[in-house]
């Protein structure tokens, strides 16, 4: 009797760290299925070989925002997410952390190519936030996923995140 006393208490215990685990997405997840498909949609680059053609873009004068009001999944909203991206800087802290940040698919959006739709932004804060010494690292993000649109001077988001943990993405 004892032991299935204990067993049960392990289970409360242990269950909400168990729920606790964030959802990982994908970033075609964050477009509903009936949105209309953008053709110049970039894949996510995380293979670093294809790197050159988004560095040809970077001397190209900043390029418009491809659908900057695009449909969003509206059952994000609140789930804990872990999604894997690239860190566009919109505030520095003055020990060189970035503290807010967009969160894009591809190396380079929002900069010399055209951002990708507002439902493949991310909009990102972070209270400790993280320094970035290589612009061309992908991260992973995680926290409570908000869909809520924001805006900035490089770019609108659909989505908000206050990122509870962010570190490098690894290829395995």
């Amino acid at each position: 009797m004892k032991l299935n006393a204990l067993l049960a208490l392990l289970m409360l215990v242990t269950l909400p760290l168990w729920a606790a685990e964030p959802r990982q997405l994908e970033w075609a997840q964050l477009i509903p299925p009936d949105a209309p498909v953008i053709a110049a949609q970039m894949a996510p680059i995380h293979d670093l070989s294809q790197l050159s053609n988004a560095l040809a873009a970077e001397s190209a004068p900043a390029a418009k925002q491809q659908s900057p009001a695009a449909p969003v999944v509206k059952t994000l909203d609140g789930q804990q997410v872990k999604l894997p991206g690239y860190i566009v800087p919109l505030e520095v802290s003055e020990e060189g952390r970035t503290t807010e940040f967009l969160l894009v698919p591809y190396y380079g959006a929002c900069i010399h190519v055209p951002p990708p739709p507002s439902n493949q932004i991310v909009h990102v804060i972070s209270e400790i936030g993280v320094k970035i010494e290589d612009l061309y690292q992908p991260y992973w993000i995680e926290g409570p996923m908000q869909v809520k649109a924001s805006s900035s001077e490089l770019a609108e988001a659909g989505y908000q995140m206050e990122a509870e943990k962010i570190y490098p993405y690894e290829l395995p």
